[in-house]
């Protein structure tokens, strides 16, 4: 140290004799002058780093690494490191796995520069007070996989992903299934946070499309984004999921979207639950809880009645025939009782269709005319 500080070594020629790196043999020169300005430069040692502290990392962790970062597009390390702890309990840093990866020639290439993001939007002080939804088209089952459509919704405060599903395109019934399902799993908000599609907006006044309709039965409101940076948590789970679910299904060689569905489903809580959000310094979860213990929610508990199937599916009108029959997928059907002029067609989400005698809202019990069970599930996922 005391030939580096007269100028007779340079840090690199130091650091080789230590066998340290350049940033630790810069370490201990600050140590080394911290000494030198009380007066004990000459009796000045270092201490003891504490040991080998390496983590010894199992092997079904390391083929599960090899496996993941080995598919083009490779897995992030940070999601490497989150599956070794899902999977086999094995708690490492994203660095651990970058330097595995290093010394065994599976680093990935240089990522391309982002642009930087937008002023970060405010965000709502309660659970459940607004909701980010949006579909995402992408290759999501590999690059050789044909586009399918992601639907992703957050809750503001928390972060938490209270819903991601994929579905084979964007359309109507794929909303109806798959908003129940959030509503059930964690009750009702005050709000979802979209943009102006065709499902969520109309241009004519005092109109509200076929979706908004069917959230009013639960008093559910739309709150449109005016471009897409202002929604940007939502965009950015997009992209969490761009760099993750191509390369899990890749290594894990899934090629189905109801087999990719499942292993969503156990990804997104274990991401609510076990990572770490930047942005609030906790997991999604540790925030839903804080907030709802505070008293800071919106949510209202989802109260399912008879009409609950019936709601979430695509509702018309249809004549009944003279002779009780009604249209069923390119045949007649008959209906009970068959002295009816009109019937209720409901398609649901998993491809069934019932009739009804009264649409939803209009009081008492849903009474079905004719249910068809065995239609194929053309929507459903």
């Amino acid at each position: 140290m005391a030939s580096f500080r007269s100028g007779q070594i340079t840090a690199d020629e130091g650091a080789r004799e230590l066998g340290v790196s350049d940033r630790w043999f810069r370490k201990l020169y600050g140590r080394y002058l911290e000494a030198c300005a009380d007066g004990r430069g000459d009796e000045w040692e270092p201490k003891s780093s504490g040991g080998h502290r390496r983590q010894v990392i199992p092997k079904e962790v390391e083929n599960l690494w090899r496996r993941m970062l080995s598919t083009r597009p490779p897995a992030p390390y940070n999601f490497a490191s989150s599956e070794a702890f899902r999977r086999f309990g094995f708690s490492t840093d994203r660095a651990t796995v970058r330097r595995w990866a290093q010394a065994h020639g599976l680093t990935h290439p240089k990522p391309k520069k982002r642009e930087r993001a937008s002023v970060r939007r405010w965000q709502c002080q309660d659970v459940g007070a607004l909701w980010q939804l949006d579909a995402s088209p992408h290759a999501w089952l590999g690059p050789a996989q044909p586009k399918s459509h992601m639907l992703n919704m957050v809750d503001d405060c928390s972060r938490v992903l209270t819903g991601t599903r994929l579905y084979p395109r964007e359309c109507l019934l794929a909303y109806l299934d798959f908003l129940p399902r959030a509503f059930e799993a964690y009750g009702m908000p005050l709000s979802l946070y979209v943009d102006f599609h065709s499902f969520f907006f109309t241009h004519i006044p005092d109109n509200l499309t076929y979706l908004a309709e069917t959230l009013r039965f639960f008093d559910v409101s739309f709150l449109y984004a005016p471009t897409a940076q202002a929604k940007g948590k939502i965009e950015r789970h997009h992209y969490f999921w761009q760099n993750r679910l191509p390369s899990f299904c890749l290594a894990e060689d899934i090629q189905e979207l109801d087999v990719a569905n499942e292993q969503i489903h156990l990804l997104r809580e274990h991401h609510n639950e076990h990572e770490i959000h930047r942005e609030i310094d906790r997991t999604p979860q540790q925030a839903w809880d804080e907030a709802i213990e505070a008293g800071r929610t919106k949510l209202r508990p989802c109260k399912r009645d008879p009409w609950w199937p019936y709601i979430w599916s695509v509702r018309s009108k249809v004549k009944v025939a003279a002779d009780g029959t009604v249209p069923l997928d390119g045949r007649r059907a008959k209906i009970t009782p068959t002295y009816r002029r009109s019937a209720i067609h409901c398609q649901h989400p998993d491809g069934s269709i019932t009739y009804l005698a009264e649409p939803p809202g209009s009081g008492g019990y849903p009474v079905v005319l004719y249910r068809y069970q065995n239609s194929p599930a053309r929507y459903h996922v």
